[in-house]
């Protein structure tokens, strides 16, 4: 649950961490740091959204499997390390780590299960290889914010190993594909590497200039001038959640102001209605116009949380999803109910990836 004395005490970690986050930033500045965000972009999180957001985090902690891990389904090999990537996700936007927050045991076991999972080569155990770096990157993402936020030696050692994988899989593409050794890219792949060095650069890893530039290029590539979107390869034709993992790409990898992120974010307003892979999508356009922030921010959030409360299942005190605009498809319960706390406790401010 979300109190007031969690609030102020990751507001003072933050803080406390501010000092080496600009040391890093003037000695290997490899990412552009965000403008700062306009103050009319302001959104909180109402009493009957943090209820909710509340009631999730039950849930998900009711599911977490004795290993630490959760799972798609209910089976226990619905792709684990993707799963606890996405979850503690959720739990860290919604103030949650490793020794804050009420859900601060089911945080440790889940970090402890990624970070047991690592083999010496830097590969996650268990994964299949055929969808292997989608898996790859949400659990890298976990632990480098993770990292970031406790700054625990045990965490930075594998860490190092999962991102030097991430940067070695990268081909002449300049993005990411299903495993490391794919010699083609796409913008669904290559989103979640790109958000994954960011984050690591950002908790103190160095990331390669070099790497950064030939990820740009190949998110550029992705670009469908005539409607302002994004294609999941190169002239494919755009759709709702490439533009969405791609405009993402491109603020993270530095590119706030970027004219085509702009251009993008409008095509996501324009294509609100298309449901096909509305939740994955949202996962990538809520921070991205959080990001862009003012009203389209406002406008945005005020739209998906309309959404998601509309779908949100309650019994007592506890909540979750089993489907949002999409249907349920293969995703399962755990997966639509992290992605929707994830959106939902945005404005709490709590990841570093999107502040502004």
């Amino acid at each position: 649950m979300i109190t007031d004395s969690i609030v102020n005490s990751i507001r003072l970690r933050t803080l406390a961490c501010l000092p080496g986050v600009l040391l890093l930033v003037l000695c290997n500045t490899v990412f552009s740091e965000p403008p700062a965000a306009p103050a009319e972009s302001a959104v909180t999180v109402d009493p009957q959204t943090k209820q909710v957001i509340n009631g999730a985090l039950k849930y998900l902690a009711s599911v977490q499997h004795l290993d630490g891990s959760w799972s798609l389904k209910d089976g226990r090999d619905g792709h684990p390390v993707a799963m606890t990537g996405y979850t503690l996700l959720a739990f860290m936007a919604a103030g949650n780590l490793p020794d804050e927050g009420e859900y601060s045991k089911s945080v440790t076991r889940g970090m402890q299960f990624l970070l047991d999972s690592i083999q010496p080569d830097g590969l996650y155990r268990g994964v299949s290889q055929g969808q292997y770096m989608y898996n790859h990157g949400i659990a890298t993402i976990a632990l480098a914010e993770l990292y970031g936020e406790t700054r625990s030696p045990s965490i930075r050692i594998k860490l190092q190993k999962v991102v030097d994988v991430i940067i070695k899989a990268q081909n002449t593409t300049g993005g990411w594909r299903y495993t490391p050794q794919s010699t083609d890219a796409d913008i669904s792949v290559t989103v979640l590497q790109v958000v994954a060095l960011r984050a690591a650069q950002e908790s103190g890893l160095a990331v390669p200039q070099d790497v950064i530039e030939k990820a740009t290029a190949y998110v550029d590539s992705c670009y469908e001038q005539g409607s302002g979107g994004f294609c999941y390869q190169p002239r494919q034709g755009a759709g709702f959640a490439r533009t969405a993992a791609a405009i993402y790409s491109l603020q993270v990898l530095g590119k706030y102001d970027d004219e085509k992120v702009k251009t993008g974010s409008a095509y996501l307003v324009n294509h609100l209605g298309d449901h096909n892979f509305w939740t994955y999508g949202n996962y990538y356009a809520a921070p991205a116009q959080y990001m862009i922030g003012g009203e389209t921010w406002r406008n945005w959030y005020s739209h998906v949380k309309e959404i998601l409360l509309g779908k949100v299942i309650k019994a007592g005190d506890v909540a979750h999803w089993e489907e949002t605009l999409e249907g349920k498809g293969q995703m399962g319960p755990v997966f639509f109910t992290a992605v929707s706390v994830h959106i939902l406790a945005m404005p709490y401010h709590f990841v570093p990836l999107y502040q502004r």
